[in-house]
């Protein structure tokens, strides 16, 4: 990289950051901004608790797939390249997902826009890992927060809009995003350098298995709601196990099952970030339909109620931070979980009758307790990893979140199948009550004996820095 290069990089780094930020906004918003929608688009097209269920699960399908594929994709194809093809793909299924008149359309610009948004994430980390070499790690954080802010505000956003222009604006919300990340992007990220390494081999088949798995999981927690579907266990657990003894095979398999088989504290954080995302979506998903369906509240009132998850989980999320940096991970981390178990718990207070203060209050709490989790499983996860495979486990660290959306959204559709009212949601907890307890334990167990082996790896990926 030539002088010039380097001080023109170093004037203008604001700027690339500021492209890559408003480009990975797009995911996490787009993620969450749906769920005030769902009731106006289940009255239109006439739709089933189960037909929302996939128009909400197959954007999570989509991104669990493309994600990791597309971190590889951009390693050989060029990262600025991804990063705009994921912006048009964007814009294409913005401008056409409003102009749905039925179900599988609208399924079919979901899809695409997934795929667009899966591109910048991944494609923007190389990029801040490639060419941003001061505060590298604080800018990493702070593009998170960016995208875990987005995905807070998205029901606030989506209310908002709603009450003005009905569902289709949610979509029209993201040109102003992408036209101002296309310009930086164009202006400011340097252009891709030209790759002299081997061909990319595809895992055709390991995808294709992964997306079956997947899907056929989604299928068989749907059935539950009427009775189990035993061929369609048998199905997945099978699939499951194909895939992970084709993948073991692999060369350059599309998920490293081996990689995760022999870093046990890395697999366990992200089972543990599953079921953390897994709360907090289900909280996005079914609070918007209650507050609609059962309290009879418009979409703008619904936001602002929903306003109260985001903003106790951008407030936590420095304060976790700074408590981290003196403490280390253990001690927040399980105040955090105890926190969310309690405020899991009070949802079984909620009814008809219930004044909406209590209701903001019990979101703030979960809310709070989500910020605390998040950023902590991230810095225990990074505790673990070397440098050099940060950008793998940042990228499976992402698709642990949509495994997560995606078993939220099955509940979401099994237990509100027969309506939204007191009774399902109360089912919905006692759910989400066994998920806290799992999760308090698995934290109880990664933090308890490994902590300090993370520390170590710390200090030592510190002094290969230094």
């Amino acid at each position: 990289m030539s002088v010039k290069k380097t001080d023109s990089l170093e004037k203008n780094h604001y700027l690339l950051i500021a492209a890559i930020a408003f480009g990975i906004i797009l995911n996490p918003l787009n993620t969450s901004m749906i769920t005030v929608a769902l009731p106006e688009i289940k009255n239109e097209f006439l739709l089933t608790s189960k037909d929302i269920t996939w128009l909400i699960a197959s954007y999570f399908i989509v991104c669990a797939i493309f994600l990791p594929l597309i971190g590889k994709l951009s390693d050989y194809y060029g990262r600025k390249k991804i990063f705009l093809s994921g912006l048009l793909l964007i814009s294409i299924s913005s401008f056409a997902a409003p102009l749905s008149q039925n179900m599988p359309f609208l399924l079919g610009m979901r899809a695409i826009q997934a795929i667009g948004t899966s591109a910048l994430y991944p494609a923007g980390m190389g990029i801040v890992r490639s060419y941003i070499e001061k505060s590298q790690n604080r800018v990493i954080g702070l593009l998170t927060v960016c995208a875990t802010t987005s995905a807070a505000f998205g029901p606030t956003i989506s209310g908002l809009l709603i009450q003005q222009g009905g569902w289709h604006v949610i979509f029209y919300v993201n040109f102003p995003i992408i036209i101002i990340s296309a310009i930086l992007a164009v202006f400011f990220i340097p252009q891709d350098e030209k790759r002299t390494t081997k061909r990319f081999k595809w895992d055709g088949m390991g995808i294709i298995i992964f997306s079956c798995l997947i899907s056929l999981w989604i299928y068989f927690l749907q059935t539950l709601k009427s009775d189990i579907n035993l061929w369609a266990l048998i199905g997945s657990l099978a699939l499951t196990f194909l895939f992970y003894f084709f993948e073991k095979k692999k060369e350059e398999p599309f998920i490293d099952v081996v990689f995760l088989k022999k870093n046990l504290n890395i697999s366990l954080v992200y089972i543990q970030y599953i079921f953390a995302t897994m709360i907090f979506f289900a909280m996005l998903l079914s609070m918007p339909s209650y507050l609609q369906s059962v309290l009879m509240l418009n979409p703008e009132l619904t936001g602002l109620i929903m306003l109260s998850l985001s903003v106790f989980s951008i407030i936590s999320t420095p304060l976790a931070t700074r408590w981290m940096e003196k403490s280390g991970n253990k001690i927040p981390l399980l105040i955090g979980v105890i926190i969310g178990v309690v405020g899991v718990v009070f949802l079984m207070t909620i009814n008809h009758s219930s004044p909406l203060y209590w209701i903001f209050i019990v979101l703030s709490i979960i809310g709070f307790s989500n910020g605390i989790l998040n950023i902590g499983l991230q810095t225990l996860l990074y505790s673990f990893v070397s440098t050099s495979k940060t950008g793998t486990a940042s990228g499976l660290f992402l698709t642990s979140r949509f495994i997560g959306n995606i078993l939220a959204s099955s509940a979401f559709g099994l237990m509100f199948a027969t309506g939204v009212n007191d009774t399902n949601l109360n089912w919905m907890t006692i759910i989400l009550i066994v998920v806290s307890v799992i999760l308090f334990s698995g934290i109880l167990v990664i933090t308890k004996n490994k902590v300090a082996k993370g520390t170590q790896g710390l200090e030592k990926m510190n002094a290969e820095k230094r």
